[in-house]
């Protein structure tokens, strides 16, 4: 912890040489990681992370700086140090700093470092006993639990001085399976901010969830490779987020909208998806994976609608691309640790939910493919262009869910599949998963109902749908 005369000293000795906004970033952070892989503890550590990371802006320059040093000398030197980029004259002192006081949205009943490892073990064990003898031709199960503290103090040359304590927990098993037809791999990872309770509850059923991953592993195994063309596709809700959030989501993140480094730059009340497209990033539902009180950078989590009813209506603004945009920041910086610069990041990131049922868009549908999950893929939020990897997908026949495939990608631009979306279903679910930046991996969640996009590039090797 750094004291208030402390904090007042090392911001404006930052200041000093000509820098307008000065921000020291506090952090204690301790992780429990445990992995049981085949029915052996392989990982049961603990890491502790605490330094202090330290900003100086000038209008549209930036210098950033950490240090684990966290005696006055050290943190004074890390200041005069990044002071010496500007050799201006002062024109902010600060002379006060004031706490905010605030109520969490994601309290925690019970904290994690009062779970003993031994609890941690047994619920695992136990959702992975459930396939202990499921199907000879898996080879393979990863069971774990992570669980987090992360305790910032964030002070700035506003006169703030932002605390946070946030606690959560993710339990998650890997299952891969082989033979003649080769090798799959599917992964389900629940999480939360929420203490060791919710993974007993009735919202998580680790056995089920284990089972489920399992089963799917097998279908995939036995599915027939995946015909290609251009074809109508169904994107089932939850993980199936992923999509918008990867092809559309970091395109309107501010630091590639700032520098013109995004197909969605400069379309602020511009018509860019269907009209039943509501899209949202939402930093403010309780105890959520991707929720936040305050940023990293000290100011007030937001629901941020970016596109309403197909119209652009708002980016995710930080300070600093905030002043390239004219734009005020809306709470949307991010980092994972003070070792990185925060900048523009989602939250929990999400189509909102439609009119249609999930089962009349499959009845809809005569012909196309219906994605249950992703595995990965990539995407240039310059252009837009994206593809993605189908983990479990299935073909539609005549309004039904037909055969498994495998080796499904969808190939596309974000901008030109969010005209496409034309059913959108009423079964909005939320996914948990991390995303990788220029600020680290964070924590986020991705969401969607089940949709349809009426026509998109399918790549496979299975020739042509009939």
């Amino acid at each position: 912890m750094i004291s208030k005369k402390l904090a007042l000293e090392i911001l404006n000795l930052g200041l000093s040489t000509g820098a307008d906004y000065a921000e020291i970033f506090y952090e204690d952070t301790n992780t429990y990681s445990l992995s049981i892989d085949n029915g052996k503890v392989e990982t049961s550590t603990n890491v502790n992370s605490n330094g202090v990371g330290i900003r100086l802006l000038k209008n549209l320059q930036s210098v950033y700086g950490y240090t684990c040093d966290l005696s006055k000398k050290g943190l004074l030197a890390l200041a005069l140090t990044l002071s010496k980029s500007f050799s201006d004259k002062r024109v902010l002192e600060v002379t006060h700093l004031k706490e905010k006081k605030y109520k969490t949205i994601s309290p925690i009943g019970r904290d994690y470092s009062d779970v003993t490892k031994e609890e941690k073990v047994a619920l695992i064990k136990e959702g992975l006993k459930e396939i202990e003898n499921f199907d000879p031709r898996i080879v393979r199960t990863i069971g774990g639990f992570n669980d987090t503290e992360r305790n910032t103090v964030i002070y700035t040359s506003r006169g703030d001085i932002v605390k946070a304590k946030n606690q959560f927990g993710r339990a998650f098993f890997m299952i891969t399976a082989a033979d003649q037809n080769g090798i799959e791999t599917t992964f389900e990872g629940p999480g939360a901010q929420m203490d060791i309770s919710y993974f007993k509850s009735e919202n998580i059923n680790l056995k089920k969830i284990a089972r489920e991953a399992a089963e799917t592993c097998i279908t995939m195994l036995e599915a027939k490779e995946c015909p290609s063309g251009v074809m109508p596709v169904i994107i089932q809700g939850g993980t199936g987020g992923v999509l918008f959030h990867e092809a559309c989501g970091h395109a309107l993140e501010a630091s590639g909208v700032s520098k013109n480094l995004s197909c969605f730059s400069n379309k602020i009340g511009e018509k860019i998806a269907s009209s039943l497209v509501t899209a949202i990033d939402d930093s403010t539902i309780p105890n959520e994976w991707g929720s936040i009180d305050y940023d990293d950078e000290g100011i007030k989590g937001t629901k941020r609608v970016l596109i309403k009813k197909g119209i652009l209506k708002e980016y995710m603004v930080d300070s600093f691309n905030g002043r390239r945009m004219n734009a005020a920041p809306n709470g949307a910086s991010r980092r994972q640790s003070f070792r990185y610069e925060p900048t523009s990041r989602m939250s929990n990131t999400y189509i909102d939910k439609g009119d249609s049922k999930p089962e009349d868009i499959i009845k809809a549908t005569k012909l196309g493919l219906y994605a249950k999950s992703f595995s990965g893929g990539s995407v240039d939020p310059t252009t837009g262009e994206f593809n993605f990897a189908c983990s479990e997908a299935y073909i539609v026949r005549d309004g039904k869910i037909a055969e498994p495939v495998k080796g499904a990608v969808l190939i596309g631009k974000g901008e030109e599949i969010l005209p496409k979306i034309d059913m959108v279903g009423d079964d909005l679910s939320l996914s948990q998963g991390m995303c990788g930046a220029s600020s680290g991996s964070i924590r986020v969640n991705v969401g969607q109902p089940t949709l349809r996009i009426s026509s998109i590039t399918v790549g496979g090797r299975g020739g042509e749908l009939k």
